[in-house]
């Protein structure tokens, strides 16, 4: 079955709302941010003010807004524009300017080598040619430029998670197809993309759910059944930075910096 990618034009105007399945991915960007906060810090000297960040799959704009209050001049990209609309009404609300934009990751619209940092999460899983976005990232990134990333693996837990969370009807948060197992990657093959365009590889983490196995499901299912709200599963979930790569995970790659003669 395929990956239904409408579903962002259809409730796309609800990710900040914490009833909404959409919002479920907020609930995790405090885990991964915090590790990207960590690499920015070693890699970019912890200065960011003045530093160009594309977000590429940037939805809502949950972690658009995290990168704008560090100090980024941030540009997010994302091929849904009900998704684009919410994210610019909600930047306003909160006082950011952040540069909205409809586009594809597979086809940025965007000039070459103009942003210091890019990152794409929650995207890499779902594109149907991972090859051309990693081109494209690489293709706007200035040489020396950081790539920060995450995206889910194909093993057996991740497969569990995801029958757990649109195909069992106790526990599933969704009633649509959001994730096709076939297209989780592998570390190694992401890695091997990186490297064909010129994306040195830094490092790897694990990335998923802390919480213990019981609380996993008893969230799941109270979500499920509307006794709490998406958010607020999420955050008991706790999703973060792990030993394991076997659910999900994170990591960065840089640029190869311009030849000097």
């Amino acid at each position: 079955m395929p990956i239904d990618n409408e579903i962002y034009d259809r409730i796309g105007e609800t990710w900040w709302d914490e009833r909404s399945p959409l919002n479920f991915l907020h609930g995790m960007t405090t885990g991964r941010f915090a590790y990207f906060r960590e690499v920015l810090t070693h890699q970019c000297n912890g200065r960011p003010a003045g530093l160009r960040a594309l977000d590429i799959g940037c939805g809502g704009g949950f972690l658009a807004e995290e990168f704008a209050r560090l100090g980024f001049d941030v540009v997010g990209v994302d091929p849904s524009a009900v998704s684009i609309e919410a994210a610019h009404e909600h930047a306003a609300a909160s006082g950011l300017t952040i540069d909205y934009r409809v586009g594809a990751g597979e086809q940025l619209p965007l000039e070459d080598a103009v942003f210091d940092l890019a990152y794409c999460c929650d995207v890499l899983e779902h594109v149907s040619d991972l090859d051309r976005v990693v081109s494209e990232t690489a293709r706007v990134l200035k040489p020396g430029g950081l790539y920060l990333f995450d995206t889910v693996n194909r093993t057996l837990q991740s497969k569990l998670m995801i029958k757990m969370s649109q195909e069992w009807p106790l526990t599933r948060t969704v009633d649509t197809p959001l994730h096709d197992w076939q297209m989780f990657i592998k570390p190694a093959e992401l890695a091997g993309t990186l490297d064909r365009h010129g994306l040195h590889l830094g490092e790897i983490v694990g990335l998923g759910p802390r919480a213990k196995v019981p609380t996993l499901i008893r969230s799941f299912i109270s979500a499920s059944k509307g006794r709490i709200t998406y958010g607020e599963c999420s955050r008991r979930v706790d999703f973060g930075q792990m030993k394991s790569t076997a659910a999900s995970y994170m990591g960065y790659a840089t640029k190869a910096a311009a030849a000097t003669s």
